[in-house]
C-alpha cells in the first residue's frame, strides 16, 4: 500500500437479515440452494459498498459467505465428522459442542476461492481475505485420530497453504490467518504454533497477516477479559517469535483494551494492524478517540507500517452500529494522516 495509514477491518461484518439472523456469530442461513448462492453474492456486494462508502481502504468479504470464521472452512474438509460431536473447552474458557476428527484431514477442493474471485471482480481496491489459523482450528475440534495437537496443526497448515495459494491466484492482496489461540496457549505458540503458521504461508508472494485478539464481543469473552487484570500482557509471550517470523502484518486489539502499547516495540519492523475500534460495545467511537489510539501506537510503529483496523469481527453488532464504527475508523485515520503529512 502506498497510502499512509490504510484502513481495514479485522474480520466479520454484520450479515443482512435476508441472509441470516443478524447480530449472531453462528446464524443459520435463511435460504437454500441457488437462492442462497445469489443471496451470498448480494451480501458481498452490499458489504463491499458499505466499506467503500465508509472510506475503508483495504476491503474484505466481511465473512458474508461463512457462518463461522473457523468451522465453515473445516466443513469443506475430509476427515472431520460434524455429526459425531464432543464437548470441549474452547481456548480454555467456555465449553462448546464440536465436530470430531475421525480420519486423515484433507482438502479435495477450494473453499473460498470462488467467493474471492467474485469479490475481486467487483472492486479495484486491495482485498484482504481471512482464514482460520492452524492452532485455532485444532482448538475448535475434538481429535479422535491424530491425538496430537501439533501433528494435526501441521496437517491443517498444509491444507491452509493450498487454499491460500489459490486465493492469491484469484487476486487477493493480503491473506490473514486468525489465531486468537495465540493469546492462550503460549508454550505451544513458541514450540510449534508460529512454525505451523509459516508453513501455511509458504511460497506466497502476496502480503500475509496474523490476527491475534481477545475475541468477539460475546459474554464468554467479555467475562474472561474481566479476569485479566489492569494489564493484558498476553501479546508479550508471542511477539518475539512473531518478530522473527516471515509474517508481514500482525493484527492486534488495542481500543478499550488494557494492552500496554509499549509491547508493540517487541515487533518493531513489522507492519501492525492496530485495532482502534472496540467490537464489544455498541458505543460508536469518535474520530478523535480513534486518532488518539493511533497516536499512541505511532510511538512504537513506524507510520508507514501502521494499518488502522478494528479489534476483531463485528458480526454480533447491528449494521448501523458497524457502519458508524467504520466511518469513525476512517475519520480518525484521516486526522492522523493529515498530522503526519502536514
Amino acid at each position: 500500500m502506498t497510502l499512509l495509514l490504510p484502513t481495514s477491518t479485522a474480520g466479520s461484518l454484520p450479515k443482512p437479515s435476508w441472509l441470516a439472523e443478524p447480530e449472531k456469530i453462528w446464524s443459520p442461513w435463511a435460504l437454500e440452494g441457488k437462492q442462497l448462492i445469489e443471496a451470498k453474492q448480494d451480501a458481498l456486494r452490499v458489504t463491499l459498498q458499505e466499506q467503500a462508502q465508509a472510506g475503508i481502504d483495504i476491503v474484505s468479504d466481511g465473512e458474508q459467505t461463512r457462518q463461522h470464521f473457523v468451522t465453515t472452512f473445516i466443513e469443506h474438509l475430509d476427515g472431520v465428522d460434524f455429526k459425531q460431536r464432543e464437548t470441549v473447552k474452547i481456548r480454555d474458557r467456555y465449553e462448546a459442542s464440536v465436530p470430531t476428527v475421525v480420519g486423515a484431514v484433507s482438502r479435495t477442493k477450494s473453499v473460498f476461492v470462488d467467493d474471492a474471485k467474485f469479490l475481486r471482480a467487483q472492486t479495484d481496491q486491495p482485498i484482504k481475505w481471512a482464514l482460520p489459523g492452524p492452532m485455532t482450528m485444532i482448538d475448535t475440534l475434538y481429535d479422535n485420530h491424530y491425538k496430537s495437537r501439533e501433528e494435526l496443526a501441521w496437517e491443517f497448515a498444509k491444507i491452509l497453504n493450498q487454499e491460500a495459494r489459490e486465493l492469491e491466484a484469484a487476486g487477493v492482496d493480503i491473506i490473514q490467518f486468525d489465531e486468537p489461540a495465540f493469546n492462550v496457549f503460549f508454550d505451544d505458540v513458541n514450540d510449534w504454533g508460529v512454525a505451523t503458521l509459516e508453513r501455511a504461508i509458504e511460497g506466497l508472494k502476496c502480503e500475509t497477516a496474523v490476527h491475534i485478539c481477545y475475541g468477539y464481543g460475546i459474554k464468554a469473552n467479555n467475562d474472561w477479559k474481566k479476569t485479566l487484570g489492569s494489564e493484558w500482557r498476553q501479546y508479550e509471550k508471542a511477539f518475539p517469535k512473531l518478530q522473527q517470523s516471515s509474517i508481514d502484518i500482525i493484527s492486534l486489539e488495542c481500543q478499550n483494551s488494557h494492552v500496554p502499547m509499549d509491547l508493540i516495540e517487541l515487533i518493531r519492523g513489522k507492519k501492525v494492524m492496530i485495532g482502534a475500534i472496540d467490537v464489544a460495545t455498541d458505543t460508536i467511537e469518535t474520530a478523535e478517540e480513534v486518532a488518539n489510539t493511533l497516536r499512541k501506537a505511532l510511538q512504537f510503529v513506524d507510520a508507514d507500517k501502521l494499518y488502522p483496523s478494528t479489534n476483531c469481527g463485528m458480526a454480533p453488532l447491528s449494521r448501523s452500529v458497524a457502519r458508524g464504527k467504520l466511518e469513525a475508523l476512517s475519520a480518525g485515520a484521516a486526522i492522523v494522516r493529515q498530522e503526519l503529512t502536514a
